[in-house]
């Protein structure tokens, strides 16, 4: 705002320059109006241009406004207070008070008016009316209250806008940090915490055997196994949590996808006694996928895997993933008794069962969509998950 009132100052001078120098007398008056042309226009331009720059200077400075004040004067006496010039002295009292706030203002807005008032006192036919030669002091009176008003509402607007931007950076913390608990979350229950409570199972049961009247000492042993089993699992899945977790920082260490999750159903097959046959689909090759995107893929998986297993009742389950037009798709079926009708993800949270809840979240979470049903399947339920090729080129976090 304040380039704007000098750039409205440089047409005003630029007008009023020919009428000021031949009203001039010749000789040192001539050469007092152009040197105040010269130093006023070329101070008005220079501020106008890098007031970024020579604006601190100024609002250190007030005595700066005051000498460009003075050399404005001597425009106005030579040019007269009738000419475009005159308006150009309310701009200085504009332009106080919106550097230097009401104070400036009041101050401006008194010398201006007074030099306006001495002005036309001094002429030779001075105006026939007190209206007429107050009109300019008590326009620049009225500038530097605006001035003032300008500047009070643009600090008033920059601290709402700066409790503003404090108040969203606030929550975009807060929701990174609600985020992030969400995926630690989904991660301990898709995996460690899990395993752990097989080993308290698998450590009931052995407490059970040990503490018979006749004690089997194969079963205790068996038992004793599958606890052994399970614990390192347990920390197996630990240790592959936190460095998932180190990779998902560094894009280069990508993921075959489809190795992986044939390891994960022969693993699953081999752990829970179910039988579970991989098998790739499509024409073309798996790109490379991300560490942070195929951990998300992965889990799903093996989510699905575990929860038919849990659930379902299966005699059967088929994994399959490939590349299908531009689309990489997992697909997961059981052929167990299914989902019961009418069930929402919604009813699944509120009854406290996030293994579902927590597929969708990852899905979304990668950019991929993710279906859960029968599909197009006799019996049983389908977990099919599709993930643009395009994705894919950008690691997501």
């Amino acid at each position: 705002m304040c380039r704007q009132v000098f750039g409205f100052r440089l047409a005003m001078i630029a007008l009023a320059t020919p009428t000021a120098l031949v009203n001039a007398n010749d000789g040192l008056p001539t050469r007092l109006v152009g040197a105040a042309v010269v130093v006023t226009f070329m101070t008005s331009y220079v501020l106008f241009r890098d007031w970024e720059r020579f604006g601190p200077l100024l609002l250190r400075h007030p005595s700066l406004l005051a000498a460009d004040t003075l050399f404005g004067s001597l425009l106005l006496i030579a040019a007269g207070p009738d000419s475009t010039l005159a308006y150009v002295s309310v701009c200085t009292p504009l332009l106080a008070g919106l550097v230097y706030g009401w104070r400036g203002a009041a101050v401006f807005a008194s010398l201006q008016a007074l030099l306006l008032l001495l002005i036309h006192a001094a002429q030779e036919d001075p105006a026939p009316g007190i209206t007429e030669s107050a009109l300019l002091p008590g326009l620049c009176v009225i500038a530097g209250a605006v001035g003032s008003s300008l500047r009070n509402l643009m600090l008033r607007f920059g601290a709402a806008t700066q409790a503003l931007t404090t108040v969203q950076a606030r929550l975009a913390v807060t929701e990174a940090v609600s985020a992030e608990r969400a995926r630690l979350a989904r991660e301990m229950h898709d995996s460690v915490a899990k395993t752990l409570h097989g080993v308290a199972l698998a450590a009931d049961g052995l407490t059970t055997s040990a503490n018979a009247d006749r004690m089997d000492p194969a079963l205790v042993r068996q038992q004793a196994a599958l606890v052994a089993r399970s614990a390192r699992r347990a920390a197996a899945e630990s240790r592959e949590l936190l460095a998932d977790l180190r990779r998902e920082s560094d894009p280069s260490h990508a993921t075959d996808v489809l190795v992986e999750l044939a390891a994960r159903t022969r693993d699953f097959s081999a752990r829970t006694g179910l039988t579970a046959v991989y098998r790739p689909t499509g024409a073309h090759a798996v790109p490379p996928v991300p560490p942070a995107v195929a951990r998300q893929l992965l889990t799903i998986a093996s989510e699905a895997m575990e929860n038919a297993h849990r659930h379902a009742h299966p005699t059967r389950v088929d994994v399959s993933a490939g590349v299908h037009g531009d689309l990489l798709r997992i697909s997961v079926h059981d052929d167990g008794r299914g989902l019961p009708p009418g069930t929402s993800l919604e009813q699944l949270r509120r009854a406290g069962h996030f293994g579902l809840v927590g597929m969708v979240e990852r899905a979304a979470s990668v950019g991929a969509r993710i279906r859960i049903g029968r599909g197009g399947h006799s019996q049983g339920t389908e977990v099919r998950l599709e993930l643009p090729l395009a994705a894919l080129t950008t690691p997501t976090a």
